[in-house]
């Protein structure tokens, strides 16, 4: 594995978390008058951001969430229901605060900012619309490499420059999301090609695919494989040979949330392959990542498990754009309120509970 020196710098930037402001926090959350752990999961989410953050203060008052916006060359061999021309209609739709991540968001206050990484066609200044296009879409997987190496490495850098700005804009939490049609079959090759997995058990059926359609899809995968022969022990090869800029770009915004002490939020499947690549890439920064739902994907579960996570929230979901984690964000939210304003027990005057054996 060989990252370029441009991504090298950075990574060099990851510190890790804050284990007295970490200790801080927990002593508070065992101070509130309820039972110990008994917001389970959330408690340990806050205890990261704390760490992160480097102050038992935890805030996620100004989340931002990242959509990647990207084409893929694949989708010319029948593996999406919907033509490329979506990816453009809904980037500008989030552009412009109809998206569904968008109607969302401002229920747990973030700000949507979708970024064209790789779009198919020039897109118009628009909204909140970032444009840092590395190239019109991708090559298509099945025939040769979606791009080249340096393209991929240009990809990541966008997410990680992304960060920095997130971080300067005052911004307290990150979401992960990405728009891009077709990328259910980037990221089913990325997961195959890095956890051995065979395409049957990494694709699924994205936005709806008939059998028959699934069966192409796989095949695509497997002959994609095939053709340009990942090197699992190098992600940014897997990223560009079978990987998306989507994918490339949310790779940057885990790594660059670490360089810049930022939580940071996996969405779904396609946003899990990221935070793997982005692992392999930079170890250190698996520890700024924070779960949110269960993809409907079948190798969903299985990413989470390589990055030795377990989803938060199990509904079925596979809209994409982030949609999913900020639902996890929004019940942080909650756990937080209780962290801040709850009366701990002496205030209560109720005895406090103690650890079992």
């Amino acid at each position: 594995m060989n990252p370029e020196p441009a991504l090298v710098e950075h990574i060099s930037l990851i510190r890790p978390l804050d284990a007295a402001a970490m200790a801080a926090c927990r002593r508070r959350w065992d101070d509130i008058s309820k039972p110990l752990s008994s917001l389970g999961r959330l408690e340990d989410m806050i205890t990261t951001a704390a760490g992160i953050a480097g102050t038992p203060d935890v805030s996620l008052s100004h989340p931002v969430i990242c959509v990647m916006c990207a084409d893929n060359g694949v989708v010319s061999q029948g593996v999406t229901q919907t033509g490329s021309g979506v990816t453009a209609s809904v980037c500008s739709s989030i552009a412009a605060g109809r998206g569904c991540v968008c109607l969302m968001g401002r229920r747990i206050g973030a700000a949507a900012v979708p970024v064209d990484i790789g779009v198919g066609r020039d897109m118009e200044p628009q909204g909140s619309l970032v444009i840092k296009k590395v190239m019109r879409g991708t090559n298509d997987i099945s025939l040769g490499p979606a791009m080249s190496r340096a393209q991929a490495a240009r990809a990541i850098l966008v997410g990680v420059d992304m960060c920095r700005a997130f971080k300067e804009q005052g911004f307290d939490i990150l979401i992960t999301g990405e728009m891009s049609i077709g990328n259910t079959t980037t990221a089913a090759a990325v997961a195959s090609a890095l956890l051995d997995l065979p395409a049957r058990r990494a694709a699924g059926r994205g936005a709806g695919l008939s059998d028959a359609a699934l069966k192409r899809k796989i095949a695509v995968i497997e002959q994609a494989i095939a053709v340009n022969r990942p090197d699992p022990r190098d992600p940014l090869d897997v990223l560009s040979k079978v990987g998306g800029l989507d994918i490339a770009g949310m790779t940057g915004l885990f790594i660059g949330a670490a360089a810049y002490r930022l939580p940071v939020v996996i969405d779904g499947f396609i946003s899990s392959v990221a935070a793997l690549c982005a692992k392999l890439l930079a170890p250190a920064c698996r520890d700024f990542m924070l779960p949110s739902h269960v993809s409907a994907e079948p190798a969903g579960a299985a990413v989470l498990e390589a990055l030795g996570m377990n989803g938060i929230i199990d509904c079925g979901m596979f809209l994409g754009e982030g949609t999913g984690a900020v639902g996890a964000v929004a019940l942080m939210q909650l756990a937080l309120e209780v962290y801040r304003s709850m009366q701990t027990f002496e205030q209560a005057n109720i005895e406090k509970y103690v650890k079992q054996n």
